[in-house]
């Protein structure tokens, strides 16, 4: 018997050192040979470009897919005997009817936003020299009564019109070639990238058709690795995840969607230049939390400003009004409390994201940021509740210690000093 346990012990060992080994293996190959495993890691994600691309699709068009079966089978099962058979009808044409909303949607801005954008971008270009010299005009009758003010304005708008007219003439003409080696790179890019999403509709389809078959083959890897309570929390905690991001991205997408027709029915009304494109830009940007708007705003401001300098502060205070609806009334509807983070960690978040992703970084950080925030608070009140301790914050905020006999929190508060008042000197 001993024998059997100094075997076990030894056994242990033997494993501890080797997983610890592995370890530091990984970890050294890791910091010496970073730029190669990145390489091998960029490979891999473009050889399952297809199958994320599938997956993202699926997921964004499931809950479509969800909306047209949910009327799509009781509607079947009146005409049909079989209800299994009705059920397999009902996904199979909800799948292809949220397939064809997809594309219609994308075909819909192709066909109306890009001839419009292409034709606001050419006359944007055309007139931008013109544009610049009414600006300059426009600034020095605004500020004439102060020379000097006048004098450098003009020469700063001068020279930036002069910079950006050399670079479109000279600056551009110089680098031709290196520009069709791009767009030859480009072209053999977005070749790559239209196959990729044609293999990742198919995916989607077949993701949508048995994603009930999906989960549970999931699930049963999940039970057969986990306990059972470790595997209910882990599908709990994926159910909150896809709860958080699905109404997050949806609500989203809705609420942009919103606030860019919005602003084109408006700016049309206002008869601002290039209404368009700049509602494109406004509801586009309004989807990154926070700072979208003002990330929208710039450009919009200068593409207008340069055409009509009143105008361009109309459009301000325009957006100001915008965004303030969206905040306060648009917004809270479609969203409602889909994060439940206070708005430090939304900035905190997209801050952070968005430095290491980009704007993938600050669309998805919220949602990244309200997961983690669920996790580590489960973990916290869990460890809490064992110790047989509070689970509110407001327990903790002005408590000193916990008494170590009684398990209780203590609040000792410290008494205010009474502050003689200096008798005033006659």
């Amino acid at each position: 018997m001993d024998n059997k346990n100094n075997l076990k012990q030894y056994l242990t060992i033997a494993l501890v050192i080797f997983g610890t080994f592995c370890c530091c293996t990984l970890f050294f190959f890791l910091i010496y040979r970073y730029h190669g495993f990145a390489d091998s890691w960029r490979g891999m994600f473009s050889i399952l470009q297809p199958i994320t691309m599938g997956l993202v699709l699926a997921y964004l068009l499931n809950p479509v897919m969800c909306f047209f079966e949910r009327y799509l089978q009781p509607f079947l099962e009146k005409y049909m005997k079989d209800a299994d058979k009705a059920k397999t009808a009902a996904r199979y044409i909800a799948t292809t009817g949220a397939l064809v909303f997809f594309l219609g949607i994308i075909t819909l801005l192709i066909v109306a936003v890009v001839p419009s954008l292409r034709t606001s971008i050419e006359d944007f270009i055309v007139a931008l020299p013109g544009d610049f010299n009414d600006l300059i005009d426009w600034v020095y009758e605004f500020v004439k009564g102060d020379t000097q003010l006048a004098t450098a304005l003009r020469d700063v708008l001068e020279n930036a019109s002069e910079t950006l007219q050399s670079f479109l003439n000279e600056g551009m003409l110089t680098q031709v070639q290196s520009y069709l080696v791009s767009i030859t790179s480009g072209v053999v890019s977005g070749v790559k990238f239209v196959i990729n999403i044609l293999v990742g509709l198919v995916i989607s389809v077949y993701v949508m058709v048995s994603k009930e078959k999906f989960a549970g083959q999931a699930k049963k890897i999940l039970y057969a690795v986990f306990k059972p309570v470790r595997a209910n929390i882990i599908i709990k905690t994926v159910h909150k995840c896809n709860e958080i991001f699905g109404g997050f991205i949806s609500g989203k997408i809705l609420d942009s969607a919103i606030i860019g027709v919005l602003a084109y029915i408006i700016l049309s009304i206002m008869q601002m230049p290039d209404a368009l494109l700049v509602s494109v830009i406004v509801g586009v940007t309004n989807v990154i939390p926070f700072f979208g708007p003002f990330i929208g705003a710039i450009p919009s401001f200068v593409i207008i400003v340069l055409q009509s300098p009143i105008q361009g502060l109309y459009f301000l205070i325009f957006i100001l009004i915008l965004q303030q609806v969206d905040g306060n009334i648009i917004g809270p509807k479609i969203l409602g409390d889909s994060t439940g983070l206070s708005a430090f960690w939304v900035v905190f978040a997209i801050l952070v994201f968005g430095g290491m992703w980009g704007f993938v970084g600050m669309l998805l950080g919220v949602p990244i940021m309200a997961v983690i925030y669920y996790i580590v608070k489960n973990v916290v009140e869990f460890a809490l509740k064992k110790r047989g301790l509070p689970m509110e914050t407001e327990h903790y905020e002005k408590m000193t210690r916990v008494d170590k006999e009684t398990n209780k929190l203590v609040y000792e508060f410290v008494p205010k000093t009474k502050i003689r008042k200096k008798k005033k000197r006659k």
